[in-house]
């Protein structure tokens, strides 16, 4: 494909998926250009349907260059509207078009194409866009109650309106809802660094960002997964909202959320938090500087993983295991071990000297019975979805 009109895959959650997308009259149709290329990262064929309104607003060619699919705007012969699509995503839907939709109107190839979506029980997900005057009218706040079965993805508040929502922000929520089937399990994932205070103003704490747990969480919520994170300290932070997010920095704290969280029973635990394995009870106040040294005396503190083991019942868990200044087979030792030990069915490996070496592996992905190597961060979360799901 020419390069300018190419995106980078960023996940096969849409892969073989024929999305119809729907774009009505309002400004929030000059984003419609970042929402198709999002959707297509993302493998889906998009086709798009503009009503009259849209097209004053954005040229069917930026949309047409963008989703690189046919783009309808009146009525064919083809009736190409009627095809068989696995979604139909309305972004942006006005109040006029809502209004239109609820009643049953079909004046325009959109409505049949909602039409023939909801005899067939296909996804309809609209994204509401509009002034906040418009918004609050109580017509409107009725005809948003009778989207019986249709999914709104509202957008936040901000200049006295209620803009649509970011495209990667859609088209995770529109995986999401794509992809829920009777096989979505409930994933709980600790990520981040845990801090333990000293005294009142300073800790110590893991070297974590983040980054990986934010990954794993949102490739899972692409693929239909209920998630759940506990999250610590992180600096790195999420390509989109996820819709349950506990926020638990100190390493009690933490482990307090998940016994809690495994009241509800997940199929899943996936523990890429890095926790403190030593930390003490802190001094009452500041310690006052000086020339004097201060001594910690550090204790161990109790494994997340092993005390929720009488918790968690006979969900599928995969640990994390971080090392340094070991070698390859150490490295697959250890993990074998952590598996042993504490009886999870998986870890992921990783040599903290070669993370970011592109010349070797990313990190093994390890099981009683393999050791794989992972290329890259999508390698892993491909292993991780295949053992959870199997």
């Amino acid at each position: 494909m020419p390069s300018d009109v190419g995106v980078d895959a960023r996940s096969t959650a849409l892969a073989g998926k024929h999305i119809a997308l729907g774009i009505t009259g309002g400004i929030a149709a000059t984003e419609t250009v970042r929402l198709c290329r999002e959707l297509r990262r993302h493998g889906a064929d998009v086709t798009v349907i503009m009503t009259t309104a849209a097209t004053k607003v954005i040229t069917p060619l930026a949309v047409g260059w963008a989703s690189q699919g046919s783009v309808i705007t009146e009525w064919t012969a083809e009736m190409s509207q009627l095809n068989q699509f696995d979604a139909l995503l309305i972004a942006p839907a006005s109040r006029n078009f809502i209004s239109r939709y609820v009643n049953g109107m079909m004046d325009h190839p959109l409505l049949m194409s909602c039409s023939a979506a909801r005899s067939r029980s296909t996804p309809i997900v609209m994204v509401p866009s509009m002034h906040r005057d418009l918004f609050d009218d109580p017509v409107t706040q009725d005809l948003l109650k009778r989207l019986d079965g249709e999914s709104v993805i509202l957008g936040p508040f901000e200049e006295e309106r209620y803009k649509q929502p970011n495209p990667v922000q859609i088209v995770a929520e529109l995986c999401q809802i794509v992809n829920m089937n009777e096989n979505s399990i409930h994933v709980v994932i600790t990520l981040g660094a845990t801090r333990a205070p000293i005294d009142s103003v300073r800790a110590i704490q893991n070297a974590s960002s983040g980054e990986t747990g934010w990954y794993i969480a949102e490739y899972l919520y692409r693929f239909g997964h209920q998630i759940t994170v506990i999250a610590g300290k992180t600096s790195a932070q999420p390509s989109f909202t996820l819709p349950t997010v506990i926020r638990a920095g100190a390493p009690d704290e933490m482990l307090a959320a998940c016994v809690d969280t495994a009241q509800s029973k997940p199929e899943a635990w996936i523990h890429a938090a890095a926790v403190l394995d030593y930390y003490t009870k802190p001094l009452n106040g500041k310690k006052k500087s000086g020339p004097d040294s201060w001594e910690l005396n550090l204790q161990p503190g109790p494994k997340h993983i092993a005390e929720l083991d009488k918790y968690v019942g006979q969900a599928k868990r995969i640990g994390f295991k971080l090392e340094t200044g070991v070698t390859v087979d150490e490295l697959h030792a250890r993990a074998l071990e952590q598996i042993s030990h504490y009886g999870v069915d998986a870890t992921v490996a990783n040599l903290m000297e070669k993370m970011h070496d592109y010349n070797t592996p990313r990190a093994y992905f390890v099981t009683r019975d393999s050791i794989l190597e992972l290329s890259d961060m999508d390698a892993m979360c491909n292993s991780i979805l295949h053992l959870l799901t199997s």
